[in-house]
């Protein structure tokens, strides 16, 4: 498949940019990770995941883990684990239908961005699943295309922490404030449930909204 198709060049035609992006494909669009771009993706803690549905309809997500979370395994595979979310499994679930993904790297400080676009497996018992404590699935991409972004518009940002919900070397990780919403443990998975009884801490469904607009949910 071509990079651009016929939506793509009427715009181009229209505002009159097609030479620029055949001359940006050329330059920047490539089939496989350099060694910069690859040293990159390894140092970072987030990006953003595009998967498309059964149905043709898109989604995006953010996806977090340790610095190296990423991992590159040759100049045209990645690879990253799913830790524990909210039981939709939305991104894996779409991944499984269609492997269609994009992958947006940003670096909010410097900045910086690269674009990832792939076919995607998902599984249960990848042999990297030891190297990723307390994933539950991992996630491989073939990638198709990969190339860099203007950083022009991105909003400079300081980093201030690591999310204290990585998982650490163990694999053990705090729980989520919203699985001790009152009456949620009904639907929790059994393991869940059990922790969150341990726990004892149960909050309302206001408390919880109080915590994630104050930014210590």
């Amino acid at each position: 498949m071509s990079f651009y198709d016929e939506h793509h060049r009427a715009l181009q035609d229209h505002f009159d940019s097609r030479a620029l992006a055949d001359t940006l494909q050329a330059i920047t669009v490539q089939p496989e990770l350099d060694d910069d771009t690859a040293d990159f993706l390894a140092g970072r803690e987030f990006f953003f995941l595009t998967t498309v549905r059964a149905d043709g309809f898109p989604t995006v997500s953010h996806k977090g883990g340790p610095a190296g979370f990423v991992k590159v395994l040759d100049p045209t595979t990645v690879a990253f684990p799913s830790y524990d979310g909210n039981g939709m499994f939305l991104s894996m679930g779409n991944i499984a239908a269609t492997a269609k993904v994009g992958l947006l790297f940003i670096d909010f400080e410097t900045p910086h961005r690269v674009r990832l676009h792939g076919e995607a497996t998902v599984s249960a018992d990848d042999e990297l699943l030891g190297e990723f404590p307390g994933a539950e699935l991992i996630v491989r991409v073939a990638i198709t295309e990969q190339f860099v972004n203007c950083p022009r518009y991105i909003v400079k940002h300081a980093r201030v922490a690591p999310s204290p919900y990585v998982p650490d070397d163990n694999g053990d990780a705090p729980t989520a404030t919203w699985k001790k919403i009152d009456g949620m443990s009904a639907v929790l998975p059994p393991a869940d449930a059990a922790r969150v009884d341990t726990e004892g801490e149960q909050i309302s469904i206001a408390e919880y909204e109080a915590r994630r607009r104050n930014g210590t949910a």
